[in-house]
């Protein structure tokens, strides 16, 4: 039987539990095995943890650091990180955007998607990220059939933990749709490869390194048929639902002039309102919509970089929560966004909504919240989103000593106010996969 990996960070100045009662632990360490933590405690750890000598952990010291449970992104496109700045599409909206993109994405090679793929892991990691999704609905005919495949290797390669979406468009422009045929699939073959990638990848096991969701890109590249065969394929196999709603006012007025109804209408239609789906975006629902939302325990990825580049509204996120929503943040694609850094989109939350409702219309510890246990929900991980026996290792932990927290009184909530600086290092599943030079 095989030695199992012991790992202990030690020293941490604070270290944010996000657990039941909210801690932050002063002089904290935190010890795990294969990968799950089994201690969390303050002060000099015991001599012996979880049955195993202290010499047996390989150590981590975290003196003068900040440690958060690693940061969850619950909203990508990775391949995007190929037209950053895309000169043609700079001060473009949604829709524009999209169809001034679609034929540049539409010539990217396998190598590129990797390459996309592998770019945006470093990045995530190096902003604390430790599990990541990525919506990936684009299938170019001269591209290979088993992309998502080339972006999970790339997760592995990295060691991030990752969830990645069998997106899917089924409906382009000859149907009324936004994307052109070259991008498009049919039917039966987004069905099989999404119960290929099932069958191959998915791992439902408590600190699986990958899961997969099936994520139809949007009710303007979908046809209705495949929204509710996708959604009795997930049910049928247990996995989790994902897709676009109500970005923009565009969307709204799409869906009302195609099939007669606002998006949450066609998403009920096609039974997609449960508590096994999560929605990128969600800025245009009305307070009925809201409640609705909030009932059927569907949760959102709240994108406000994104959403603010491409000038598409604010996310309702403080009514969302208050209904019964859990909402996790995301970076959203680095074709809208221009970065994958997700410490940077937890500041941006919290600015973007002191603008709307004034300084306390959003907390330092409602974004920490939405980054972490709002993310874990959003994904369905019971085993991601705080420090805590049993959860899986994933630590984000960032030092005091940088300059950009040079100062700091609160030296948790520096995270958030003070200009983003790399993290020193991000561990996932007691491993350190990422350390700043």
């Amino acid at each position: 039987m095989p030695k199992p990996r012991c790992f202990l960070l030690t020293g941490a100045d604070r270290l944010v539990t996000m657990d039941p009662e909210r801690r932050v632990l002063k002089d904290a360490w935190v010890a795990a095995i294969d990968g799950m933590i089994c201690a969390v405690g303050e002060g000099s750890p015991p001599d012996v943890i979880a049955d195993r000598p202290r010499t047996e952990y390989e150590t981590f010291d975290a003196a003068g650091c900040v440690v958060l449970p690693g940061l969850i992104n619950t909203h990508h496109h990775l391949y995007q990180t190929r037209t950053r700045a895309w000169a043609d599409a700079v001060d473009s909206e949604l829709f524009d955007w999209l169809t001034t993109l679609y034929p540049v994405w539409a010539g990217l090679t396998d190598q590129q998607f990797y390459d996309g793929a592998r770019v945006g892991f470093q990045e995530l990691l190096r902003s604390g990220c430790t599990l990541t999704t990525d919506h990936h609905y684009l299938f170019p005919a001269a591209a290979s059939p088993t992309l998502i495949d080339i972006t999970i290797e790339a997760a592995a390669a990295a060691g991030i933990r990752f969830h990645p979406t069998r997106g899917s468009m089924s409906r382009s422009q000859k149907d009324g749709g936004l994307p052109p045929d070259s991008v498009v699939q049919d039917r039966d073959t987004i069905l099989a490869d999404s119960e290929r990638l099932i069958d191959t990848w998915h791992d439902a096991r408590p600190g699986a390194m990958v899961r997969v969701a099936l994520a139809p890109c949007s009710p303007f590249s979908v046809d209705p048929d495949l929204m509710r065969e996708t959604a009795a394929l997930a049910r049928a196999r247990g996995v989790r639902l994902h897709t676009h709603l109500a970005e923009t006012r565009d969307e709204n007025d799409y869906c009302l002039q195609i099939y007669g109804k606002r998006p949450l209408d066609f998403l009920g239609d096609v039974d997609w309102l449960g508590p096994d789906v999560w929605l990128a975006h969600g800025i245009w629902f009305d307070d009925e919509e809201i409640k609705r939302l909030g009932a059927a325990g569907v949760a959102i990825a709240h994108c406000p970089s994104s959403n603010m580049r491409l000038g598409s509204g604010i996310c309702p996120v403080r009514d969302l929560r208050a209904a019964g929503c859990a909402v996790g943040l995301a970076v959203d694609g680095s074709a809208s966004n221009d970065s994958s850094n997700m410490l940077a989109e937890l500041r941006q939350t919290l600015l973007l909504h002191r603008v709307l409702g004034g300084a306390n219309a959003m907390t330092v510890d409602e974004v920490l919240e939405m980054a972490t246990l709002g993310g874990a929900a959003c994904l369905g991980r019971e085993d991601a989103g705080a420090v805590a026996a049993g959860k899986a290792c994933d630590l984000a932990v960032f030092d005091l000593a940088a300059i950009g927290y040079d100062g700091a009184d609160d030296p948790v909530a520096a995270l958030l106010l003070c200009h983003p600086e790399p993290a020193r290092a991000t561990i996932v599943h007691g491993r350190i996969v990422y350390e700043r030079d």
